[in-house]
Parts: structure tokens; C-alpha cells; sequence
């Protein structure tokens, strides 16, 4: 499925409610597709701006730090989605996520790679004008986790930018950068139709004649 194809899906499927967070999710055989949308309420953007860290803990054991909002979000949905997720018969699962819901997508890829550990290779996730996520210094080890995970933006969009690198905070995995910087403002540069357009134009530039 090509990229466009996938932020397109993550706009239009229909997606189900559990707490402030909407989620949804598609299976095609054994091919597991995990979606989170972005901000579509006042609950999602007081979670956006509670930025403050907070350690992620797993058997009490703090593991990393990250968002504090986004944490919150995140666990929300995480008792939902688990026996989705557990479900042997999955072979490859692929988190996606666009603005809000690209950082909830980002927490939810390394929960699939801790407890779905012979997924690790079949793991892939996408981050449609992601916000950074994970607060502080970032091991090899921990980097792993996200091996698989890119992150889609257009340079300028400024919530991408967000929360400001002073502050501690990064971006995980890989990053793909659509279009050439200054093409549009802050704001627009995030607009799902921007984004859209520059996933157009990036798969329709990367296909190779036969004769190249």
C-alpha cells in the first residue's frame, strides 16, 4: 500500500471512541493495521500541552520518559487494544497515526515491541505529522524499539517541532521529510491536504522508469 493510500485510510475509516482517545483498526489476513486519529477535542488538546515528562514504568521499573499527555492518552486505549494485539494468528501489525494520534501510534508501536517480540522484523509504523514523543536521552537499546517506525512531515510543520528540542525532547525512528522547507507556513505545512498533496508528488517521484 503506498503511503498516500495509508494517510488517506487514517483519515476516512471509521473509528471507534474508548475514553478521549479514537482508535480503530483493519485486518487483512494476517496483516494487523492499528489507527489513531488526530486531535478532535478539547480533552486531546489539553493532552497536547501537558508536556511535562513522565516515566513510562513497566513492573516498576522506569523504562524511559516521555509526554505526559500523550502517556495519558495512550494508556486509555492500551487495555483495549492488548487482546487485539496478542492474538497469535497476526503476523504483521502496522501502527499509523496522524497528528495526536501519530504520537499515541508512536507508544502503541513500542508496546507491539515489547510484548510481541517475534514481531520485531514484521513491525512497522507510521507517524503523519508526528510531535516528539520521548523526553530525554534516547540508548541504542531504546532507539531500537522504533527501528521501524518513520516519521512523515512536511520540514515546516511546526507541530512536528513540538515540544521544542530545548526541552528535552526527540523523535523516534526514521524521519521522511516531504517537501523542500519554506514551501509552506507552520500551520499549513501540517494541514492533512498539504501533507496529501507532498505524498503525492514524493510517490510519484520515486517511481522509476523502466528505461532509468
Amino acid at each position: 500500500m503506498s503511503l498516500y493510500q495509508l494517510f488517506s485510510d487514517c483519515l476516512h475509516i471509521p473509528y471507534i471512541r474508548e475514553g478521549d482517545v479514537n482508535y480503530a483498526f483493519k485486518r487483512e489476513g494476517e496483516v494487523l493495521t492499528l489507527f489513531f486519529e488526530d486531535s478532535q477535542g478539547e480533552a486531546d488538546w489539553r493532552r497536547n500541552l501537558d508536556f511535562p515528562a513522565r516515566a513510562y514504568q513497566r513492573m516498576g521499573r522506569t523504562v524511559w520518559y516521555a509526554h505526559r499527555g500523550f502517556l495519558e492518552a495512550w494508556r486509555e486505549v492500551e487495555g483495549v487494544l492488548a487482546p487485539v494485539i496478542a492474538d497469535k494468528s497476526i503476523r504483521r501489525i502496522v501502527t499509523v497515526g496522524y497528528s495526536h494520534g501519530a504520537a499515541i501510534a508512536v507508544l502503541c508501536h513500542e508496546y507491539i515491541w515489547y510484548h510481541r517480540p517475534e514481531l520485531r522484523q514484521a513491525l512497522e509504523g507510521w507517524g503523519f505529522g508526528c510531535p516528539r514523543v520521548l523526553w530525554g536521552f534516547m540508548g541504542r537499546d531504546l532507539k531500537a524499539r522504533w527501528e521501524y517506525f518513520t516519521v512523515v512531515r512536511n520540514p515546516d510543520d511546526i507541530v512536528t517541532h513540538l515540544p521544542p528540542m530545548v526541552l528535552g525532547y526527540t523523535h523516534v525512528g526514521r524521519m521522511l521529510e516531504l517537501s523542500p522547507r519554506r514551501s509552506y507556513s507552520a500551520t499549513a505545512a501540517h494541514e492533512a491536504e498539504n501533507i496529501l498533496r507532498e505524498l503525492a508528488r514524493y510517490e510519484q517521484e520515486s517511481v522509476k522508469s523502466p528505461t532509468e
